[in-house]
């Protein structure tokens, strides 16, 4: 097995959000597959939006237009923390040599009321380099990513539902 060298990779796809946006729902950066997408979640794996569909009581959307429409009927916005840093493949573990988004832009035009961290890599991530810009705190849930094993699909649909008080 060889050792993989760890690219510069940089974020290729907006935030979704519009004025109405109330939650805003950070991962820590794009995999391998959403990247080829160029939309948040696109691993077949990751559980995102099997989680938010059934706390939302919604069909599970398929298209990408479909997705932003689930979120922004329910006044969720999503992002990623990460602007740009240096990956192995789709390894929250090897990453490195971070620039933060600005979340100015999204926190200037919605009033958002809570951010919430999709895993504990975007959650420390943000605390470590965006707490002290946005001067926001975040609360951060069970990563949705396939290799979060250890939680079923109905403990995360559980741990997600407290979205709900703010949308």
């Amino acid at each position: 097995m060889t050792k993989q060298n760890a690219a510069r990779q940089v974020h290729e796809f907006p935030p979704v959000f519009d004025s109405c946006s109330q939650i805003l729902i950070l991962g820590s950066f794009p995999s391998v597959k959403s990247r080829e997408q160029h939309f948040y979640y696109g691993h077949p794996q990751n559980r995102f939006w099997k989680v938010l569909s059934s706390v939302l009581k919604e069909p599970l959307p398929n298209t990408i237009e479909e997705k932003k429409s689930m979120l922004l009927t329910h006044h969720i916005a999503i992002w990623d923390v990460i602007a740009e840093c240096e990956i192995v493949g789709s390894s929250d573990s090897s990453i490195k040599n971070v620039v933060i988004n600005d979340f100015a832009q999204i926190l200037n035009q919605a009033d958002i009321a809570m951010i919430y961290a999709n895993g504990n890599t975007a959650g420390k991530i943000y605390n470590r380099y965006a707490k002290s810009v946005t001067k926001r705190e975040i609360t951060i849930l069970p990563s949705t990513s396939p290799a979060n094993a250890a939680w079923t699909l109905e403990r995360l649909t559980e741990s997600y539902e407290q979205i709900k008080q703010y949308i």
